[in-house]
Order: C-alpha cells, then sequence, then structure tokens
C-alpha cells in the first residue's frame, strides 16, 4: 500500500481508505447502501488490515451511529492498528441543537461519537457540511480545545464550498487554532468540479483530498452500459434521488473510455476509475465501500500499478466538462496564453464536442 502525507500534516494515510457507510443498514439512504454486521465488519476490516488499508471513514449520521458502534466494536483489540476518521454537523436527532456546528452540539457530538466507537481519541474529525449560523471562530475554537484535550488529532472539512474552508482557516491563522489539514470531497470522473476551485485551494492551503464516492455514485462499477437497463442489484434504484447528478450522454462517454483502458491493462471498470484518480494533485486518499469481501478485494487492485499517460489522457477527454464562471476563460482558451490556469487540471485544449 502507498502512503501519503495528509496534506502539510506531516502525518500519512494509505492511497486507499475505507468507507464504512455500509455498516448498520438503517435508514431509507443507509439500508440501501449496505446491512454490514460487527461480524462481517471484523472479516471486511481483517481484509482491509492485511492489505494496508487502516483509514477507517464513518460519520455519527451513518445509520443513526450504528455505523460508528460497528466499526468499534470491529476494531476492539487493535484500535491502535487503524485511523479513525467520522463526521460531524448534520442533523444527528429529533432536538433544536442536535445540528450544525455549535459548541454544544460538537462537544456533545464529540463525545458520544467516541462513546459508541470506543475509543478516547479520534484521528480525524471533519465537519460533515458548513454551518452558517455559528461564527466561524467559534468553530475553530471549539475544535481547538478539544485538539488540546487530546480527543481529536486532526481537523478536516466535508463538503465546503471554497470561501467557507478559506474563511475557517483564516479564522485559525489569525487566533492561532488547529487548523483544517483534510478536505473529503465528492471527486470522480463524473463528478469533476472539484478541480476548479477546491483542489487549487488544496495546493495553496495543504489540505489533503480524501475522497468519497469515487465510483459516482456506483455509476462505474462495470455494471452500467448504454442502452442497458440498470442491473437489478444497483442502489442507484433506491438512491438516485440522493446520488450527485450526472448527464447521461457523458456517463456514456466515460463508460466507454473505461472499458478501453480497462481491455487494455487487463484490470477491472472500478480499478481503472480509482487509479485515475490516485494520480490527481492534492488526492490524499479514496475511500472505497464494500457490501461484501468480492467487492472489496477488487477494489484493493486498484494500486500497486499506474495508468500510462495516453491511457489518463484518454479518461481525461472522456470525462472533461466545461467549468463554470471564472473557471472556463483558462480552459477553452481566451486566457490560457498569458495567464495560465493555477493548477495542471490535465484536460484536453478543446472542450468536448
Amino acid at each position: 500500500m502507498d502512503y501519503r502525507y495528509l496534506g502539510t500534516s506531516g502525518f500519512k494515510v494509505p492511497a486507499l481508505g475505507f468507507g464504512a457507510g455500509t455498516f448498520g443498514g438503517k435508514g431509507p439512504l443507509f439500508s440501501a447502501w449496505g446491512h454490514t454486521d460487527v461480524t462481517e465488519a471484523k472479516r471486511l476490516i481483517d481484509i482491509c488490515l492485511d492489505a494496508g488499508v487502516n483509514l477507517f471513514d464513518t460519520a455519527d449520521v451513518y445509520s443513526e451511529g450504528a455505523s460508528e458502534t460497528i466499526l468499534g466494536a470491529a476494531l476492539k483489540g487493535r484500535r491502535e492498528q487503524a485511523i479513525i476518521s467520522t463526521k460531524i454537523s448534520l442533523r444527528a436527532g429529533d432536538g433544536p441543537n442536535d445540528a450544525g456546528a455549535s459548541r454544544h452540539h460538537l462537544i456533545g457530538g464529540v463525545e458520544r461519537a467516541l462513546k459508541r466507537l470506543g475509543t478516547d481519541y479520534i484521528d480525524l474529525l471533519q465537519l460533515h457540511h458548513f454551518d452558517a449560523m455559528t461564527p466561524v471562530e467559534q468553530v475553530m475554537s471549539t475544535l481547538d480545545d478539544l485538539v488540546r484535550a487530546g480527543k481529536l488529532r486532526y481537523l478536516g472539512a466535508s463538503n465546503f464550498s471554497g470561501w467557507q474552508l478559506m474563511k475557517s482557516q483564516a479564522a485559525s491563522d489569525k487566533l492561532g487554532y488547529s487548523r483544517f489539514v483534510a478536505n473529503q470531497t465528492y471527486y470522480s470522473l463524473v463528478g469533476r468540479d472539484y478541480e476548479w476551485e477546491l483542489m487549487p485551494l488544496g495546493l495553496d492551503q495543504g489540505l489533503g483530498a480524501i475522497v468519497w464516492s469515487p465510483l459516482g455514485w456506483g455509476r462505474l462499477t462495470g455494471k452500467i452500459r448504454r442502452g442497458q437497463p440498470l442491473p437489478p442489484g444497483s442502489r442507484l434504484h433506491d438512491t438516485a434521488g440522493f446520488a450527485p447528478p450526472v448527464d447521461e450522454e457523458r456517463l456514456y462517454r466515460v463508460v466507454d473510455a473505461l472499458d478501453a483502458v480497462a481491455a487494455e491493462t487487463g484490470r477491472s471498470v472500478p480499478q481503472v476509475a480509482l487509479n485515475w484518480l490516485l494520480q490527481r494533485p492534492t488526492v490524499s486518499s479514496v475511500l472505497v465501500g464494500a457490501r461484501n469481501e468480492q467487492q472489496l478485494r477488487d477494489n484493493l487492485g486498484a494500486v500497486g500499478w499506474a495508468l500510462d499517460a495516453a491511457q489518463v489522457a484518454r479518461l481525461d477527454a472522456a470525462s472533461a466538462v466545461m467549468p463554470s464562471y471564472p473557471y472556463y476563460p483558462y480552459w477553452n482558451g481566451m486566457f490560457a496564453e498569458r495567464n495560465p490556469p493555477p493548477v495542471p487540471f490535465n484536460v484536453p485544449t478543446e472542450p468536448p464536442a
């Protein structure tokens, strides 16, 4: 397993991490993801640790806390081998203060997460969304207190916009608080919005990307094909309404390119899609989920090899999309000659037809 620095923290994480969203199976969304119990979770974690995958990601809202509980039970007796990442700030109860990043909710939420996980510290805590109602100075102060108390080791954000991340970092810099070192973000061959603002910000601010849904919410598993209905076992039957949107023609264009590269390399479609992500700037770890051992072992085959430049270029071209303003002038060449973009996005010089 390749290990990479988590941003500029000095802390290393595996190139692949394991997403425990399939643990528990409670609620309309997470029940469609999976129903992994403690026994099966132990088996999957055994496989992960044997392969060097020691980062396990969960959240307080996954299956109403059951994901954290099952992860903690499955790691019992080997906590020191694992990097535990969890998230907080989405609504986790019916009370008026059971959501957000207020001091009340953060402190109480961390205590409850520690109890469910069966540990006295969390390696990486990420805010699951930006709370516009709580001053960022209070948010970062509370997180800093939790770090100083030894309950958290590193901080991150998830699903933040660029200005929300920068406002948080600026408050920490000004007041001497712990900074975010991770950005857990949606990024895939059918979801490249991360590249236009958040990737340059990550380079500038030392934020390592921890990628969620790297297979485009199950669209890049190799089971979805042009002109064919969704396969019976696809979770998209139940979760399409929650999924990040993607134009169907673009999806099929990407799948066609993945098929071609998979045939060239002798790898599976998911392995190719994951390997492409592992070559992108700022990416520290890509989270893979699995409902069973077969899926997990296939995903683990995404490391230990690399796509060549021509294959990367083919996938870049198939997945490219015109970015929104103010980024498109650089991409379509309007300003590119004298004002190149701040990072190499590795997109074709011409927009796709």
